[in-house]
């Protein structure tokens, strides 16, 4: 795999430099528009809507369109203004439990890889997280726009999941489901013996994608029975930790003090 990012993670005082890399790719069937004739690749131009003529891309600009439908047009001046962060740190801004997050609001999955001055550290984190049973919510930097995300273990790894924001999960407002309503025991007691019929372990192997091995294996015989076109070629982060117990004591000490707790130990 190739790292995407680099950067680091900050929880209080630590620090653990990591590289950054797409946990999933995706393998769903594409295909492009191409001439039935012959198979040469179609070719999309930029027309303007108004006047129907053809926009070289370098007068091509932002736009946003409002709710009455007029359209505010941005310049890349304008783009510069908004606030964006270039910060490489992912910033832990709180552990919590990890059934308090909703996985709807789930979005890309990222494997973190420590870098090798970072491994004691990035171990130390991930066996926290996974026998505290919680998730570290964190902020970073994306493409200079910041984001929410969690950090949780997978097969012994730090994944950090970009989430989306609140407003982005639309509300559940079906006016067909009456809230009312509710099954009958007698009809509940029938749903938990088809569940209890139905009950297994999660095997993924057990699933395939039938679309996309039918897919390939039609194009695979085309190629066979020689159904293949020639077509022509077209014209023209932050350093190693040095005393990790000492750093991670005195986070516990700043977080104790934010809170207004006293940092005397007890006798």
């Amino acid at each position: 795999m190739r790292a995407i990012w680099k950067g680091a993670v900050s929880f209080g005082l630590v620090n653990v430099p990591v590289r950054l890399y797409s946990a999933t790719e995706n393998h769903d069937v594409k295909f492009h528009q191409v001439h039935a004739s012959d198979g040469g690749r179609i070719k999309m131009q930029r027309t303007c809507s108004i006047d129907g003529e053809i926009v070289a891309y370098a007068d091509v600009a932002k736009g946003f369109q409002t709710e009455d439908g007029e359209v505010v047009v941005l310049t890349d001046e304008d783009m510069k203004s908004l606030p964006s962060r270039g910060s490489r740190e992912i910033t832990v801004e709180k552990f919590v439990p990890a059934e308090q997050i909703d996985p709807i609001l789930f979005d890309k999955p990222y494997y973190l890889e420590p870098d090798a001055s970072a491994t004691k550290a990035y171990v130390l984190l991930r066996d926290a997280i996974a026998k505290e049973q919680r998730m570290a919510v964190v902020t970073v930097a994306i493409r200079a726009r910041t984001t929410m995300a969690v950090l949780r273990v997978h097969d012994g790894v730090i994944v950090m999941q970009t989430m989306l924001w609140p407003d982005e999960v639309r509300a559940t407002d079906f006016a067909g489901i009456d809230e009312d309503q509710h099954a009958t025991d007698k009809e509940l007691a029938m749903a938990d013996l088809l569940i209890e019929q139905l009950a297994g372990d999660w095997d993924p192997s057990e699933y395939t994608d039938d679309y996309a091995q039918a897919v390939q294996a039609l194009v695979d015989a085309k190629i066979e029975g020689g159904e293949v076109a020639e077509t022509a070629a077209p014209e023209g982060g932050g350093g190693e930790v040095i005393d990790l117990l000492a750093a991670l004591a005195q986070s516990v000490e700043k977080a104790k003090a934010s809170r207004g707790e006293s940092s005397e130990k007890s006798a």
